[in-house]
């Protein structure tokens, strides 16, 4: 369930830790909803446990069924991040060493060792990305 501006999520609530916690997500691929489902290998369910803010005003108990909203612009700046950018790196260093040394071996492990210090940089940004990409509760 989307809208244009958030994307939302039906959740259940496994823990909470003041106004912190971790709820469950369900994720259905698009026959997950399929009414024969049951009789095809093709459907495909995944949970994943996110963690989430909940509002200060309101009180919420483990098991509780909640919706768990994210901006939708903060999905294409994550898709940019883990993979659009990664593979431009590794497309500007396969391309130049292998312009330098014509060597493919060469080239080809650079294009896979760029990777290291990028996703390491990433890393050290993990507490600014945690705030940024923070789902919240909104029921």
């Amino acid at each position: 369930m989307s809208s244009s501006q958030n994307v939302y999520h039906l959740a259940s609530i496994i823990s909470i830790n003041g106004d912190k916690g971790e709820v469950q997500i369900i994720q259905q691929s698009a026959c997950g909803k399929c009414h024969a489902k049951s009789m095809c290998a093709m459907s495909d369910m995944k949970e994943k446990v996110i963690e989430v803010s909940f509002p200060a005003h309101q009180n919420f108990s483990v098991g509780q069924q909640v919706t768990v909203v994210l901006a939708r612009k903060l999905g294409s700046k994550a898709v940019v991040l883990a993979y659009l950018l990664p593979f431009i790196f590794m497309m500007f260093a396969l391309l130049l060493v292998f312009s330098i040394t014509k060597n493919e071996l060469a080239a080809g492990l650079s294009a896979i060792g760029i990777l290291v210090p990028y996703y390491l940089i990433l890393s050290l940004f993990n507490k600014h990305f945690k705030k940024e990409y923070e789902f919240r509760v909104i029921n």
